[in-house]
């Protein structure tokens, strides 16, 4: 675990504070945004069946999804879209997502648990990236549930937008069927331009 320090001194006992989870979805895909939640979980308001999102089938997820929402002491989602991806790099473009969604908690975050081995630069408070925290961590759980949520559900509605590209069926990752697709109609305006395979849909068009 490693750790940034923040505005409370490591002495300072964690089981006393608002300790925020924060995950990511989306980094691999072509298209679409990275989508980045941050929760502060209610101890007086349990949620039973948290989980890293990737380990819970679809329903499962939508099912928690609104529990987090209605028990959670805090919670929000940020979306980073591919200009701003393109702009920064995908890695610098999580971290701003990162940032963004912490600094909005409301109560605020007094110590953010980062799913990862990075912790975001001017973070509000005191941060620790915790290597495979979604499987540890209630709150990244929480996270990572509210980030897969909101990103598919995202790419469903881009998916009416653009149908050729069958964001419904891969959410941008790059599966074969989005390669073809990519090939045959090039990019849309979601797509990742700094993306390899996007770079080349583009050259070849």
């Amino acid at each position: 675990m490693s750790r940034q320090p923040g505005l409370f001194g490591d002495d300072v006992d964690d089981a006393t504070l608002r300790v925020a989870g924060v995950d990511e979805a989306g980094r691999g895909p072509l298209a679409g945004p990275v989508t980045v939640a941050a929760v502060i979980l209610d101890p007086a308001r349990p949620i039973d069946g948290l989980n890293d999102s990737k380990k819970l089938s679809e329903p499962r997820r939508e099912a928690l999804y609104p529990l987090i929402v209605e028990r959670a002491l805090a919670w929000r989602i940020e979306f980073v879209e591919p200009a701003e991806i393109d702009e920064l790099n995908i890695l610098q473009a999580t971290m701003v997502g990162m940032r963004r969604a912490v600094a909005a908690l409301a109560p605020a975050a007094q110590l953010a648990r980062i799913d990862g081995n990075r912790v975001p630069q001017g973070l509000p408070c005191r941060g620790e990236a915790l290597v495979g925290g979604d499987a540890i961590e209630p709150a990244i759980m929480a996270a990572s549930i509210l980030a897969k949520v909101a990103r598919d559900r995202a790419m469903l509605a881009l998916h009416t937008q653009f149908p050729l590209y069958r964001f419904d069926l891969h959410k941008g990752y790059p599966t074969a069927a989005h390669m073809a697709a990519l090939v045959e109609h090039g990019p849309c305006v979601h797509h990742r331009r700094s993306f390899a395979p996007v770079r080349l849909a583009l050259r070849v068009g």
